[in-house]
C-alpha cells in the first residue's frame, strides 16, 4: 500500500502570519534596512549595505539610528549553520577586494579530489563530472564562516539581534515594513510563564529575507505575494566532524551504494568527505526527499557508509566531535521563484533556491545574491524614492538575471530531475546536458513536490547497523552532540496532522534526523491509521517535515542547535 503525504498537509493559513503593526508608534523599533537571517546571504548583504553606507554619510544619518539591523534566529550568528563546504571565493573576492585568501575565512585550497562509485564492499574511482571540479575552491566550516562575516559586518556598524525570531510579516497597504518577533517564554500550552518577553514590531523602510532553507517567512511571502508558481523540492544532508588520527588530502564525493538505483525508490544523492586541517575531517550524505521507501533514513545511511571499508579507513581510531542535519533547495533554476522581490522587500540565497546541485554549490550565490539585493535597497530608499513604490526593487531580479548566478543554474537545470527515472537513465541525461551546456534535453523536464510522491512500507531499514558507539551512533546522542537548547516546555514549532496513513507516519519517523515523530499507536480499526506523537524539543529545525507533508513554523529565539564546526 502506498500513500501522499501531501494528502495529510495540516491546517494552514498565511494569513496567521501577516499583520499590521501592533505596537504604539512611539514602541516600535525602527531600522533603515532589516535583513532577516544571519547566514552568509543576509550578512553579505548587511556588509555591502554597510560599505555603501560608508560612500553615503548623509544617507546613513538619515536612516536613523540603526541604519542596518539582523535579526538571527540562533544563539549567535552561526549557530544555526550547516554545509559540507566546499567554498567558490568569487563572492568573497567580489564583496572584499582587498583581502588575499588568507585573510579570508577558509580553512585549505583544493589540491586534490576523487569521485567514487561505492558498491556494498568496493569504491572504483570515477572520472569527475565537470560540474564537480573542484580547483580554485577551498574547503571551509560555515559556521566559522559566519561568525567572520557577523564581526566583518559589526565593524561596519551593523546591528546583530541573536536569539531573535521573526515570526510574522508586518504588511501595511499590501507593502512589507518589517517584521514582528516571536515571543519568548511561553509554556507548551502559548501560557505566559515567570520569563515571558513579548514580540517586537521591527519597521524598516526595506526587509531582505536571509533566512536559509525553508525560511517560515520567506514561505508566507511567497503565498502572500503569489510569487512562486513552480514546486521546489529539497534533499535532507546529515553532516558529522571527526578528530582522525590520520590527514586527509583531498576532498571526496561518492556515488552509488548505500543508495538503490533502481527507479522505484528514486533514491538520488551521495556521500561528501572533506578535509578540515590536519586533524579533522567532515563527512556527510545528502539525499533527495522524494524517495519512495519510507523507511529510509538518511541519518542511518550515514552510520552504514562509515562502515564500508573506504570510509572506515579514514576514520578508523578517529573520535566524533560534532553532528548536525539540513535541508537543502535542490530544484534549482526550474524552481526559482516568479519574481523575488515585492513591495518592501527581496528573498536572498537559499530561501530562493539559488543552489547548484551538481555542482554542490550554493554559498556563493547566497552572498551574490546579498550583494545584489543591498545594491538595489539602497537605490530604493535614496532620499526621494521608497522600497514602496510599485516596481521600486525590481532591479534586484534583473541584477540576478544578468548574475552569474543566473547562468550557472540555468546551464545545469535539467540534471536534478533526470534522476527520478532511476541512477542509470538519470545519469545518462545529466550527462547530455552537461555536454550540450544545458541545450539538452530539448524541452524541460518536470519537478514533482516531494510530498506528491507516495510513499510505501519497504524493508531499507533491515540493513541499518546497530549503534555501537564509537562508529555508528544513535538519534538521540547525535541531537545532543548539535548542542540543542530548545526547551522541553516550549510551544511546538511543528505543524503535522497526528492522525495520518502508517505509510507516511513511517516515512516521518525515519526521515527525521532528530527523532522527533514516533508512532502512537493504531488510530483506526484497520491499523492503516496510525496516532503520530511529536517531541519538538528534539528537533534541530532542518526543515525536512516541511518537505514532506508538515510544516516548520518559528520556534522561540535562541531555541534549536548550536552548530560550531559545521
Amino acid at each position: 500500500m502506498t500513500a501522499r503525504p501531501a494528502d495529510f498537509a495540516p491546517p494552514f493559513d498565511a494569513v496567521q502570519f501577516v499583520t499590521e503593526p501592533t505596537d504604539p508608534p512611539d514602541e516600535r523599533i525602527e531600522v533603515g534596512a532589516l535583513v532577516v537571517g544571519a547566514g552568509p546571504g543576509g550578512l553579505a548583504a548587511a556588509i555591502r549595505l554597510g560599505q555603501l553606507l560608508e560612500q553615503r554619510p548623509e544617507l546613513r544619518e538619515r536612516l536613523g539610528e540603526i541604519p542596518i539591523a539582523v535579526l538571527e534566529k540562533g544563539k549567535a550568528p552561526g549557530a544555526h549553520l550547516l554545509s559540507g563546504a566546499v567554498v567558490n571565493p568569487r563572492a568573497f573576492r567580489q564583496l572584499f577586494p582587498e583581502l588575499v585568501a588568507a585573510d579570508l575565512p577558509l580553512i585549505a585550497p583544493v589540491e586534490h579530489e576523487g569521485v567514487y562509485f561505492l558498491t556494498r564492499k568496493r569504491a572504483q574511482r570515477i572520472p569527475a563530472p565537470p560540474t564537480m571540479w573542484n580547483h580554485g575552491n577551498y574547503v571551509a566550516s560555515l559556521g566559522e564562516m559566519g561568525r567572520w562575516l557577523a564581526e566583518r559586518a559589526e565593524e561596519l556598524g551593523v546591528m546583530i539581534v541573536p536569539e531573535t525570531a521573526a515570526e510574522k510579516l508586518l504588511v501595511t497597504g499590501g507593502r512589507v515594513v518589517g517584521v514582528r518577533t516571536g515571543d519568548k517564554g511561553r509554556g507548551k500550552h502559548a501560557e505566559k510563564l515567570a520569563n515571558y518577553e513579548p514580540g517586537s514590531d521591527v519597521t524598516a523602510r526595506v526587509t531582505i529575507l536571509a533566512e536559509g532553507t525553508q525560511g517560515h517567512l520567506t514561505g508566507i511571502a511567497l503565498q502572500k505575494f503569489g510569487l512562486a508558481s513552480k514546486p521546489q523540492v529539497w534533499a535532507l544532508g546529515v553532516k558529522e566532524v571527526w578528530e582522525v588520527p590520520r590527514p586527509l588530502y583531498r576532498v571526496i564525493h561518492t556515488m552509488g551504494w548505500p543508495l538503490r538505483g533502481a527507479r522505484r525508490y528514486r533514491e538520488f544523492g551521495g556521500s561528501f568527505i572533506y578535509p578540515l586541517g590536519e586533524s579533522r575531517v567532515a563527512i556527510g550524505m545528502v539525499v533527495g526527499l522524494d524517495y519512495t521507501d519510507a523507511t529510509l533514513s538518511v541519518h542511518d545511511l550515514l552510520q552504514e557508509l562509515k562502515g564500508h571499508p573506504f570510509v572506515r579507513a579514514i576514520l578508523e581510531g578517529g573520535k566524533r566531535i560534532a553532528w548536525g542535519a539540513k535541508t537543502i533547495p535542490e530544484g534549482g533554476f526550474l524552481s526559482l521563484p516568479d519574481s523575488l522581490s515585492f513591495s518592501g522587500g527581496m528573498i536572498v540565497g537559499d530561501g530562493a533556491g539559488l543552489v547548484n546541485v551538481p555542482a554542490l554549490k550554493g554559498i556563493h550565490y547566497a552572498m551574490r545574491s546579498g550583494m545584489l539585493a543591498a545594491e538595489t535597497a539602497l537605490d530604493a530608499i535614496r532620499p526621494g524614492q521608497t522600497a514602496w513604490t510599485p516596481g521600486a526593487l525590481t532591479g534586484y531580479d534583473q541584477a540576478l538575471r544578468e548574475s552569474y548566478v543566473w547562468k550557472d543554474l540555468e546551464r545545469v537545470r535539467n540534471m536534478r530531475p533526470a534522476f527520478k527515472h532511476g541512477f542509470v537513465r538519470g545519469a545518462v541525461l545529466a550527462g547530455a546536458a552537461v555536454t550540450s551546456l544545458g541545450h539538452l534535453p530539448p524541452r524541460d523536464l518536470k519537478l514533482e513536490p516531494d510530498a506528491s510522491v507516495s510513499v510505501f512500507i519497504g524493508d531499507r531499514g533491515a540493513t541499518y547497523p546497530a549503534p555501537d558507539g564509537q562508529l555508528s551512533f544513535d538519534k538521540l546522542s547525535s541531537v545532543y552532540l548539535s548542542g540543542n537548547k530548545t526547551r522541553d516546555d516550549a510551544p511546538s514549532h511543528i505543524a503535522v496532522r497526528r492522525q495520518v496513513r502508517r505509510e507516511v507516519a513511517e516515512a516521518w519517523v525515519h526521515m527525521c534526523p532528530a527523532q522527533v515523530y514516533e508512532v502512537a499507536g493504531d488510530a483506526s480499526p484497520a491499523g492503516n491509521v496510525v496516532e503520530v506523537e511529536v517531541t519538538a524539543s528534539n528537533c534541530v529545525q532542518c526543515g525536512a517535515i516541511s518537505a514532506k507533508g508538515g510544516r516548520l513554523l518559528a520556534a522561540e529565539g535562541g531555541s534549536g542547535p548550536e552548530y560550531q564546526s559545521m
